[in-house]
């Protein structure tokens, strides 16, 4: 067998190799779904994306016969580690043959390199972190992912985990189907709640988008800091992540909740473009763009994202109006389907919520560590 060569990504070239491996390697799987090109570029751009401000990596490319047949990218995310105290590396965008000794050589090749970096523990995948792609697909590889999830063969599973990386979080996906009316409990509590606190449940208003981003952006950096893995967003991270999503937004179910004009909570959920994105080959142009449109009329899918209150506001039930008025929108724009994800295993409150609203989980993602 020929030998398997590992070289650090440092050309154009060389980038341009690590951004389209995917589309070849996928090329004949029905289930996958490919990034748009145009994202993927300033994705990997460190002048461009806003992560890159806080964070260094660098990429490995595997070669085999003079053919690129795996990557990789070891990252250091400065702003985890002086958030959490700790000194993690991470590794993501991994991508292999069905050949564990490529994928060996590129996992021990991220690995050394975080250790240079004088990092003591290795995670992963993250693409590039858990503000973006995160997670192995462990179960369910017959499905395509939903937008913003990711997908994998299932032999990835057996390579990492033969490399020696262990379980550090699973992540859970659950689907559920709302074509009969919510369940009693769920009408009853919220609108109990909505009268005893003045609550304002509102859809997003498109028209002044900029300052109902920064609405969320507070509300997500104070909810979510005490969530396994989290590591708060710049300003600059959240404006690039808002002006990515805008297009996508319905709004009526994308919500902001209010007391008395104070943003205390929020809920996103996109209709799942990944059914319109999977017959474009990553490229809106020259006949991208209109297939997203065609697809995108018959999308009956949406992703709930994210739901929080914060802290002082919890266990009121603030939550429960967002999840109904979430159903009960939905159904009027068409939307019958949802997938409510990624919800960390350790997460109670969410994954009670998920169950209460019949959802199953039907999907599990997967982040592994090893110290170093």
């Amino acid at each position: 067998m020929a030998e398997v060569i590992i070289k650090p990504v440092n050309s154009k070239a060389d980038l341009k190799s690590f951004i389209k491996l995917p589309y070849r390697l996928y090329k004949n799987n029905p289930c996958w779904v490919p990034h748009l090109l145009l994202d993927q570029k300033v994705l990997h751009d460190r002048n461009k994306h806003p992560f890159w401000e806080h964070s260094i990596a660098q990429y490995f490319l595997a070669e085999q016969n003079g053919k690129v047949v795996g990557r990789i990218a070891a990252i250091v995310d400065h702003k985890h580690n002086e958030f959490h105290e700790e000194k993690t590396g991470f590794f993501g965008f991994f991508e292999t043959i069905d050949d564990y000794t490529v994928a060996e050589k590129l996992l021990q090749a991220a690995k050394d390199w975080v250790g240079s970096q004088k990092m003591n523990n290795f995670r992963g995948p993250v693409n590039p972190s858990q503000n973006e792609e995160s997670g192995l697909l462990i179960d369910a590889f017959d499905s395509p992912p939903v937008l913003m999830m990711t997908y994998n063969p299932p032999y990835y599973v057996d390579f990492i985990e033969r490399f020696g990386l262990k379980k550090a979080m699973d992540l859970y996906a659950y689907y559920a189907e709302g074509k009969e009316p919510p369940p009693a409990k769920l009408v009853r509590v919220a609108e109990a709640v909505r009268k005893r606190y003045k609550i304002v449940v509102r859809p997003i208003n498109m028209k002044d988008y900029d300052n109902e981003a920064k609405k969320v952006w507070y509300v997500y950096n104070k909810a979510w800091s005490k969530n396994w893995g989290f590591v708060p967003m710049t300003e600059n991270e959240f404006d690039h992540l808002a002006k990515n999503m805008k297009d996508a937004i319905v709004p009526e179910i994308n919500l902001i909740a209010e007391i008395e004009g104070e943003p205390i909570g929020f809920s996103i959920s996109l209709p799942d473009l990944n059914r319109a994105l999977i017959h474009t080959n990553g490229r809106l142009f020259p006949t991208g763009l209109l297939k997203i449109l065609w697809h995108r009329r018959k999308i009956d899918l949406v992703r709930i994202i994210i739901l929080g209150v914060v802290k002082e506001h919890r266990h009121k039930g603030i939550d429960a109006i967002m999840y109904l008025d979430t159903w009960r929108n939905a159904g009027e724009k068409g939307y019958w389907r949802g997938e409510m994800s990624w919800i960390l295993e350790n997460n109670e409150m969410m994954n009670r919520s998920a169950k209460m609203l019949g959802g199953k989980i039907y999907k599990t993602y997967r982040i592994y560590e090893i110290n170093i």
